[in-house]
Order: C-alpha cells, then sequence, then structure tokens
C-alpha cells in the first residue's frame, strides 16, 4: 500500500470543511505491524535497519499495543528541530548509510522521530474509506491507549508522536514560518485514504524562503541556470534552476548569456557577477538550495550584498513578533560578530538549550555596548517584558523563565549575553544535577582541568554514574552528572562532593583560602544550592571572542582540547556536523547507583 500524496498549492483553502497540519520535511513512511514493527518507505523499502530507534521504540510498547494489531499508520520520519521544523538532511544523511555501526552512531547523535497523521488499519480492519476526521478521532484514541504524545514534542523522547490538527490555520502558518517548518497541509474533513492517488481533498502550501543569488552560469543542454553568492570573497555555487521562470523570462535570460557569456563548455556559459535575482526554496542541505525556483529579478541589489551571511539570514527568518534594534550593532568586534549573528545563533543552538533554560529561574548578563564593555547582572524582569514573556515572583524577584524561542531571541535582543541558570527548577528545591566547576587558574593552566575531569569520569565510572562535560567557556570545564527528579537534596550532594575530593586529594581540595590550595583544583561543594547558578549549556560567555560554554563527548576531553576552539561560528558549524553530545542527558539513569552510594556514604 503506497501512501496517498499531496497536490500543491500557493493559497490555503478557506473553507471551514478543511482542517490544517503541520508539513514535517523528511521520509515519508508506513508503519506496517502485524507481528513485528515494518517501516516501509514510499518505494517499498524497508527502512528497520535505517532507524533503530524508532524500531526500538516500538518494541518498548509491543506489549501495550498488542490488543490494537494488526494496524497501519501513515506518517514522516524526521528529525526535529522544534515542534514544527525538521531537518531533511540529517534524515537523507541516515538513508544514505549502509554501516550498521555507523547507523547506530548516528541515531545516538541525531535520534530521529516517526511523527504520525493518519491511520489506515485497526485491528486488521482498513478504515481508509471512513472520513478523515473520523480517522483521526480513532488515531487520537489509540495515541490516548498507548500513552503517547498527542503532539509532536521535539524534546520529548517518545520516538512515536501524534501530528497535532489545527482549525485555525492561519495559527498554525504563522507557527511555521516563525519556526521555519517546510509549511502546512490542508486536508478536507470528508477525505477518504486512497492509495497512491494524487488527491485534491490533501492539499500542500510550502513556507517559501526567498534568497539572493549571482547569476553565474547558463547549461544550454538542460536549460539551468546557476547561482551563486560570496563567502569570504569567493563565490560559491548553491544553486541551479530553472522551474519558476515566465517562458518571456527564461528567454530574456538565455539572451544575456549568449550575447555576454563566456564559454565555458560546448554546453555551458559564464557570466560575470553582475545580475542578482531571488530563488524561493524550502531550506539548504548537501551545500544547495532545496525545491529551488525562480521569484523575480532584483536589479537594485549588489552582487557582493548576495553573501553567505545574509543567506543565512534568509533561510532563518526572525519571528514575526520580534522587532529587532541595530541588527547591524558590533556585539563581538574582536570576531566581527554583530546582533544579527547572535540571534542567528540563537536560533541555531535553541533546540539544545531551551532544554535546560526551562522552568528555571534565570539570571543573564547584558552588555548594553557589546563585548567588551560595560555589563550588568539582571536577574528582575525589566518593566518593559512583553507579554508572551513568562515570569515567577520568587523572594521578591521577579524572574524571567525562558522556556521558548520568543523568549530567547528577545533576551538576544536586550543583549543578553550570558544565560545562567540554578540547579533546580521551578517545580522542585532538589537538584536535577551534580555539577563540578574545574577552574584553574589560568587559560594557560587549562591541561590541569582536562586532567581533573578524566579522573573524575574514571571515578564515576566505577561507581556506575553517567556523566558528562562541557567547556565553560571561560579557562575551565563543568562535569555534570544527571539526577532524577525530586529524589536527593542539596545535603545528599555535599556529602559526595566531599567524598569525591577525598578520593583525589593531590588534585581536588575544598580549601576556600587560595594560598592553601597548593595548586589544586577548588571543588566549591557549598556553592551548589539553591539560589546559586552556573553558565548553561551553549551560552556565550562575555570574553573577547565570545567563547561558548559547549557540551563536549568525552573521547574529546584530551589534550588537544582548548576553551578557544568553541566560537560562535565554530559551534553552529560543530552541532550541525555532530549533533548535540548532551542528547541523552535527561535520559541518563543515575538514581539507583546514586542512592547505592549515598547510603554507603552516609553509613561512614
Amino acid at each position: 500500500m503506497k501512501p496517498m500524496l499531496l497536490t500543491a498549492a500557493d493559497e490555503i483553502p478557506i473553507s471551514t470543511e478543511w482542517r490544517f497540519e503541520g508539513k514535517y520535511d523528511g521520509f515519508r513512511c508506513v508503519l506496517e505491524w502485524v507481528d513485528e514493527p515494518i517501516l516501509k518507505s514510499r518505494n517499498g523499502n524497508i527502512l528497520n535497519a535505517k532507524f533503530p530507534e524508532i524500531i526500538s521504540f516500538c518494541n518498548e510498547i509491543s506489549d501495550r499495543i498488542k490488543p490494537y494489531l494488526p494496524l497501519m499508520l501513515d506518517g514522516e520520519l524526521v528529525y526535529l528541530m522544534n515542534n514544527f521544523q525538521s531537518n531533511f538532511s540529517v534524515v537523507q544523511t541516515r538513508g544514505r548509510m549502509r554501516s550498521q555501526s555507523t547507523i547506530k552512531q548516528h541515531a545516538s547523535s541525531f535520534p530521529c522521530h516517526y511523527v504520525v497523521f493518519d491511520y489506515m488499519k485497526e485491528k486488521g480492519d482498513s478504515i481508509t474509506n471512513q472520513e478523515y476526521t473520523d480517522r483521526k478521532e480513532k488515531l487520537s484514541n489509540l495515541f490516548k491507549g498507548l500513552e503517547l504524545p498527542l503532539t509532536t514534542n521535539y524534546v520529548d523522547k517518545c520516538r512515536m508522536q501524534l501530528v497535532e490538527v489545527f482549525e485555525d490555520s492561519q495559527k498554525l502558518y504563522n507557527l511555521v514560518k516563525d519556526y521555519n517548518g517546510e509549511g502546512i497541509v490542508a486536508k478536507r474533513e470528508l477525505s477518504q485514504w486512497k492509495s497512491d492517488t494524487r488527491s485534491p481533498n490533501w492539499v500542500k502550501i510550502k513556507n517559501w524562503r526567498y534568497v539572493s543569488v549571482i547569476l553565474t552560469k547558463y547549461n544550454k543542454e538542460n536549460g539551468f541556470f546557476h547561482g551563486a553568492v560570496y563567502k569570504n570573497d569567493v563565490l560559491i555555487e548553491v544553486v541551479s534552476f530553472r522551474h519558476g521562470l515566465s517562458e518571456e523570462e527564461f528567454n530574456t535570460l538565455v539572451t544575456l548569456f549568449i550575447k555576454n557569456g563566456k564559454k565555458i563548455t560546448e554546453d555551458i556559459l559564464s557570466i560575470d557577477a553582475s545580475i542578482c535575482v531571488e530563488v524561493a526554496c524550502i531550506d539548504f542541505a548537501f551545500g544547495k538550495l532545496r525545491e529551488p525556483r525562480f521569484y523575480k529579478f532584483n536589479f537594485d541589489k549588489q552582487p557582493e550584498d548576495c553573501s553567505w551571511q545574509n543567506m543565512q539570514r534568509q533561510l532563518n527568518p526572525l519571528l514575526h513578533t520580534l522587532e529587532v534594534t541595530h541588527p547591524d550593532k558590533p556585539i563581538w568586534p574582536a570576531s566581527n560578530i554583530q546582533k544579527d549573528d547572535y540571534l542567528l545563533y540563537l536560533q541555531h543552538v535553541a533546540p539544545y538549550m531551551l532544554p535546560f533554560l526551562r522552568d528555571r529561574l534565570l539570571t543573564v548578563i547584558r552588555y548594553p555596548h557589546g563585548v567588551p564593555g560595560e555589563s550588568f547582572y539582571q536577574k528582575n524582569s525589566p518593566d518593559y517584558v512583553p507579554d508572551f514573556v513568562t515570569t515567577k515572583q520568587i523572594r521578591g524577584k521577579n524572574y524571567i523563565i525562558c522556556n521558548d524561542l520568543e523568549t530567547l531571541l528577545w533576551l538576544g535582543n536586550q543583549l543578553a549575553i550570558e544565560f545562567h541558570i540554578p540547579f533546580n527548577t521551578i517545580n522542585t528545591n532538589k537538584p536535577t544535577e551534580i555539577v563540578f566547576d574545574l577552574d584553574p587558574p589560568s587559560l594557560n593552566e587549562f591541561s590541569i582541568a582536562t586532567e581533573a575531569a578524566l579522573r573524575l569520569k574514571t571515578i564515576f565510572n566505577q561507581l556506575g554514574l553517567q556523566s558528562f562535560p562541557k567547556t565553560s567557556g571561560g579557562k575551565g570545564i563543568h562535569v555534570y552528572i544527571p539526577l532524577p527528579f525530586d529524589m536527593f537534596t542539596y545535603d545528599d550532594t555535599h556529602i559526595f562532593s566531599e567524598f569525591l575530593c577525598e578520593q583525589e586529594p593531590r588534585w581536588y581540595t575544598t580549601e576556600r583560602l587560595k594560598k592553601n590550595r597548593n595548586n589544586r583544583l577548588y571543588l566549591d561543594y557549598v556553592q551548589h544550592k539553591t539560589g546559586n547558578t552556573l553558565a548553561a549549556p551553549y551560552s556565550p560567555r562575555g570574553n573577547e571572542k565570545g567563547l561558548i560554554s559547549t557540551p563536549l563527548d568525552w573521547e574529546e576531553v584530551n589534550d588537544s582540547l582548548t576553551p578557544t576552539m568553541f566560537t560562535i561560528p565554530a559551534v553552529i558549524e560543530r552541532i550541525q556536523g555532530q549533533g548535540n553530545p548532551f542528547n541523552n542527558f535527561i535520559r541518563a539513569e543515575n538514581s539507583k547507583q546514586f542512592a547505592n552510594v549515598l547510603s554507603q556514604l552516609k553509613k561512614k
């Protein structure tokens, strides 16, 4: 049974007989489950080996799902960047992999979800001839019965989630545009599910983004034009296109290349960088704009304005609710980073940073004139905070709670540079992690922190505890031990920290006076308490180069590690190629092991 196909449209249907869903950019996939789950692509290829994390999750719920079998679901294999956007390049990269060990590693670094939007077979009976709304209701009841998410949530570790239905198309479309989703799908309420049929009852409306490129080449053999942008004063080709051109526009460009072009080969002509055009696309992957189509000529734009930096901003437009002030303001002049670059960084790291900021009383350090420069701590929410920002009154201060992209970008526009969070959420007074701040005397002595972190890891491994390192963004390393929610107290963590110092007295000390530390690293367990804060993962720091407090894999903690490796551009490139080393942080299970260790220590 091949999936039902969508009909492309430029306008959203306005009749009340339609319902709307977000469109996710991934691999269309049918889940057939009789005795075992089978993932089938549009072409009938079995994808189980490519997406082991989905199959593993299916096996976890196999006992719960048995009463509903056999079943068949329609959905998309995606790598969620937020609740409305999937990164297609991640899914496509997985699809090209052959080695099972490589696939397993990729699934750990870039775990995918299967988001479900239709139900074709229930308990062995076909329901494809039922109306869309009836199928969707049955699908919702299935997910409720299985205790699976009824909406897409990128931070939820349930690998199977339901795509939400919206009645208000404009509300959904605004969310898709703000979060850079692929588009929306309009579905007629009375529509049936028809295999391998391109139906006018399912309509897709793309969220086009418009990128300025310089015309460079024309291929007479296939009729495609090529476009490029400047990156470090070098033209980099980013697109080849033909669709979208009217006959008149096509002939105009062909004439232009024939009259002014230079012959590169028998079929290819090139012209000097002089003419700029706007190209519509849905994303950028593997060095090319995806699904490109000509949009318009832009004779007012100069070729030098068609840059890699401007392309990144056009591909990642800011929220329609955010008014950016002085986007070209230098923030880190030494690194040539302006405010707009900083906001783009926050957009890139938001999927990985926001889970750590969620439900925590936020303290920020603002640099109103850039870094270095005048700065101040801000705990209390300013009077002019917008309505969409959540705040919480605690001990006479009205703290900001940064739970969403809107708040994060608003804070970035306010030039909040450093994001500091406490060790517990607003929902408990107990810590959700222990953090060891390994802070050497200077950056030149960073190797001391590296060696100390590895010694800590050895101890943690012996105790069966999972741990996660990150750079501080300054001259040190932070090592985290995740703790289960609302289980252990700060007094418990103090007992454990004192114990660690006793294991390596040559390396660690609890001595507060520097003159008595004798070159040992100070483990300040007293500061690990309610109200105190630490730089959040992926927070920039207020140093001249704008270094980032960057999560690491333990394999990276070695003699070649240095904090200066983790600048804003480097971290953006890093997460795109490597993923998030703290991806499994929240799933880390330390409760039994930590309880056993603590029990032994309390007996002493």
